[in-house]
């Protein structure tokens, strides 16, 4: 009998360690009609590192239709725009700065990728913004990004 209950206790550590994980783990899409399927995206204070993986689920290339997803705190998000245009596509559109929690590279139509980035330095009352910077994109292509 105490066997099957450290098998079982075992067993209900792996699931909630593999619950946390999955906690900790992101998918948004993006598509050809300028659109994130998700305007809010949250994970919890445990979360020491966030892995965010961005598919396309339209069919226009990444030079046309390109899409990527880009953190930062909401105030620094216009400049992040701004200079992502003249970083250009080899840069992914965005700059390199120290605003930039986190981005991923431009992807086209079936196509995805991840970032993984700490949450160190971020807070549950801080406000911070996710978006495209394809140029043009950002304007509709934006949520929020929260720690709860």
């Amino acid at each position: 009998m105490r066997y099957i209950l450290s098998l079982l206790a075992g067993s209900l550590l792996f699931v909630a360690n593999a619950a946390q994980a999955n906690e900790c783990e992101l998918t948004i899409d993006s598509n050809d009609n300028m659109r994130f399927d998700k305007k809010e995206l949250s994970v919890p204070a445990s979360c020491s590192e966030v892995t965010l993986t961005l598919t396309h689920s339209g069919k226009l290339g990444k030079k046309v239709m390109g899409h990527n997803w880009v953190l930062s705190e909401a105030s620094d998000m216009q400049s992040i725009v701004q200079q992502g245009m003249s970083a250009g596509l080899e840069s992914n559109y965005v700059p390199d700065s120290d605003a930039v929690i986190a981005s991923t590279d431009v992807i086209g139509g079936g196509e995805q990728t991840s970032v993984t980035f700490s949450t160190d330095g971020m807070s549950a009352d801080g406000e911070y913004k996710f978006y495209c910077t394809f140029p043009g994109h950002s304007a509709i292509m934006q949520g929020t990004f929260s720690i709860k």
